[in-house]
């Protein structure tokens, strides 16, 4: 027997012990590792792809939900610049030299905003040069351009805002934005 103070340990008890510390340790060690599923995210990544002219052309974004909110005029800004999605800044990447409405847009790589204007005509896209900043990170003089979108009324609400490449056709597409009851789009040509 080993002795401790006014405790005495056989040492049949310690190894018992040692082993009740280590399973115990064990145990902890895997209930700590061994994580929950992750939650989806509220306004999960996204992307929207089109080859125009035999070339790639990606938007990565996240998709933002109405959830019961009210979306234009609200969330969504009235005649001030929007992220034009959630969480990081809206990319778009271009391996071909595109005119994008009346905008020129060399091939590379740049982020999406957009104005939507009250006045229910159109809404403004803009092409920025900055990349890889969070949504809400906006800088005016690294615009490449601004351009006109065309706008439609959805038929009904779409509750999970979307980025497509639409009726593509060799070098030609229309690029849309939609939530709620709004279409945002503009033609996309490959040069």
């Amino acid at each position: 027997m080993l002795a401790r103070g006014r405790m005495a340990y056989s040492a049949s008890a310690m190894k018992i012990l040692a082993k009740s510390l280590a399973a115990f340790a064990l145990t902890l060690t895997l209930a700590t590792s061994a994580q929950a599923p992750a939650k989806p995210l509220p306004s999960p990544p996204a992307q929207a792809d089109a080859t125009l002219g035999g070339k790639r052309v990606t938007i990565h974004y996240n998709a933002p939900s109405m959830r019961g909110r009210k979306i234009m005029g609200e969330l969504v800004p009235w005649d001030k610049i929007w992220r034009t999605g959630a969480n990081p800044a809206t990319s778009f990447v271009t391996a071909v030299d595109l005119k994008i409405g009346a905008l020129d847009v060399p091939a590379g790589s740049y982020t999406l905003y957009t104005v939507p204007e009250q006045a229910p005509s159109s809404w403004i896209l803009v092409i920025n040069k900055q990349t890889g900043q969070w949504g809400t990170e906006y800088d005016q003089k690294q615009d490449l351009g601004r351009t006109e979108m065309k706008l439609k009324k959805l038929v009904s609400p779409q509750e999970v805002m979307s980025i497509s490449f639409e009726n593509v056709h060799g070098k030609t597409a229309e690029l849309h934005v939609r939530w709620a009851t709004t279409d945002a789009w503009v033609k996309v040509e490959a040069k």
